[in-house]
């Protein structure tokens, strides 16, 4: 994808690397570089990932019994809101486009830096910030709320701290669009030479029509939490019918934002997977611009669907029936984008190596997922599933199945890059085919429930339900070892780790074309683009094989 002496001249300059520009705490809080604010993220989100895991493992335990006798059915309130406010608010939205989307654009497109590097820093405070307004509330006494903050319950009855959460969440917010700004000034203003919109690997295109969705759409979550506190502490009567209100504005004004950011977890997952399965199975990407163009297909029509999660809160029936095509049609570019995958795979020299098996992974489970969420957009099918375990099973197959497990094999991919070192091999593929087994055993049966009719957000059930239950803790048992399987042999890495050159997966694309880890500018001298991306060859050389 570059010149072929890029590589050399940054080698033969052997500037520092990012990681050993200062050690200190203040020249890591008051850096400037894109690299180093990515890895920033990285610890805080992987942090709260495992604060919201928590209260997941919680849930999951209490749900093995049907007595409701681990806590009461106040605290399960809490404990599912807590899950949800930070898993979606502090990890799905902000994970890729915030740490490999900060690290990772700026060496993709061969740029210095990001176009704001102050305002990239300034977003990274304003994230911890926000989770810190959002942990204390929880560490206060909780919300039970759920995450979605639905009306009149957040407006008048809830007696808990839903004013601290959406001051979290609404400060959250402004740093993802700070981000989002950044990477779509960076990537009209900071291209390389050469680099064409055609040249751009795909990674780039998901993450900059992720930032598109983030400032488009963001300001209007901000809105309607500002709405909520409003009528909360003044009783003005906006969503509160007895007030003169409408309880499904909020719904619309809500989901508005909410599916859009689904798409917001997804696109940037779908980025990954595109960088990693033409590393492995050695081929060019099939249908490039078919890809790029699914891409931007996803992020407009996202923009058009949020009334079918409304299909039963009142709204017209031929809204719905709109809602409902429109749901069917976003389905086509997410269709075109498995199927270009599976045709990348097809015939490949595939190499299945750990960051393999989360793309694998990856594909897999966000095709469960949605191909599970036609039938939700059905409106008959819908009215007998809304508000079951179906809907949750849904929503983790998209959200867990498919944006963790992009996450994970990201680490896993650009790891050498970002420290230098090579992990265990066997282990990352150990765990990786643990989350897989475990994520399917814990999820797969809430939609066997759900079918069946168990209501979601009850802490207790009746016992026909048990057996099923049970699966899906033990499930989630298997789960969480795969998860903190990598926090143990990434971290052994950092000190023991074979240190790795520039390339170790033999992959194109120009973060593969300085050092590992690069240094603080990045590239020694400016690279200059002359081929279209993901040129493999199948008679490349060899993968280094870390063991």
């Amino acid at each position: 994808m570059t010149t072929a002496d890029a590589i050399s001249r940054t080698a033969d300059a052997a500037p520092r690397s990012y990681l050993a520009e200062g050690f200190s705490l203040r020249s890591w809080l008051t850096t400037h570089d894109h690299k180093r604010i990515g890895v920033l993220y990285m610890v805080a989100i992987t942090a709260f990932f495992f604060i919201g895991g928590a209260a997941a493992t919680l849930i999951r335990l209490e749900l093995a019994t049907p007595q409701g006798d681990l806590v009461t059915a106040d605290t399960y309130n809490k404990l599912f809101t807590a899950h949800g406010v930070i898993m979606v608010w502090l990890f799905l939205i902000p994970s890729i486009p915030s740490v490999f989307g900060n690290f990772l654009v700026p060496l993709m497109i061969g740029a210095r830096d990001l176009a704001f590097p102050r305002l990239n820093l300034a977003s990274w405070y304003v994230y911890v910030l926000g989770g810190l307004f959002t942990l204390a509330a929880l560490l206060l006494g909780g919300v039970d709320t759920g995450w979605t903050f639905y009306t009149p319950f957040s407006t008048m009855f809830s007696n808990t701290h839903v004013i601290l959460v959406l001051v979290g969440v609404f400060i959250i917010g402004f740093s993802s669009i700070m981000t989002g700004l950044n990477i779509i000034v960076s990537v009209h203003t900071l291209r390389a030479p050469g680099m064409t919109w055609f040249r751009l690997p795909l990674f780039v295109w998901a993450n900059y029509a992720t930032s598109v969705i983030l400032v488009l759409a963001t300001p209007v979550l901000a809105m309607t939490l500002v709405l909520i506190g409003i009528e909360r502490l003044l009783q003005v009567g906006i969503f509160d019918p007895a007030l003169g209100g409408d309880p499904v504005l909020f719904q619309h004004l809500f989901w508005f934002y909410s599916h859009p950011a689904v798409y917001i977890m997804v696109l940037p997952a779908m980025g990954v997977a595109s960088e990693i399965i033409p590393c492995f199975a050695r081929k060019r990407v099939f249908g490039y611009r078919f890809m790029a163009y699914a891409i931007l297909g996803i992020a407009v029509i996202g923009f058009l669907v949020w009334g079918h999660h409304m299909f039963v809160s009142g709204q017209s029936v031929y809204a719905g029936m709109v809602f409902s095509l429109l749901s069917f049609l976003v389905a086509i570019p997410s269709a075109i984008k498995v199927f270009n995958w599976t045709a990348t795979l097809y015939k490949g020299s595939i190499t299945f190596s750990a960051p393999m098996l989360y793309a694998l992974g990856f594909v897999g489970l966000f095709t469960i997922g949605g191909l599970t969420g036609l039938y939700l957009a059905s409106l008959a099918l819908d009215v007998h599933l809304t508000d079951t375990y179906f809907v949750i099973a849904h929503f983790h197959y998209i959200m867990v199945g498919g944006s963790v497990m992009a996450y994970f094999g990201a680490i896993h991919f650009w790891w050498p890059k970002i420290s230098g070192r090579l992990y265990p091999e066997m282990w990352g593929r150990v765990a990786a085919l643990i989350i897989f087994f475990g994520f399917n055993l814990t999820f797969f049966p809430q939609y066997l429930l759900g079918y069946e009719g168990m209501p979601r957000r009850y802490h207790a059930y009746p016992p026909e339900f048990q057996v099923l239950n049970l699966l899906s803790s033990a499930g989630a048992s298997i789960l969480a070892a795969g998860y903190l399987l990598p926090l143990v042999y990434l971290g052994w890495s950092l000190f023991y780790g074979k240190r790795t050159g520039p390339n170790p997966w033999q992959a194109t694309g120009l973060e593969w074309q300085t050092s590992s880890p690069p240094p603080k500018h990045n590239f020694a001298q400016p690279p200059v683009v002359t081929e279209a991306p993901y040129a493999y060859r199948p008679d490349a050389p060899d993968l280094e094989r870390p063991q």
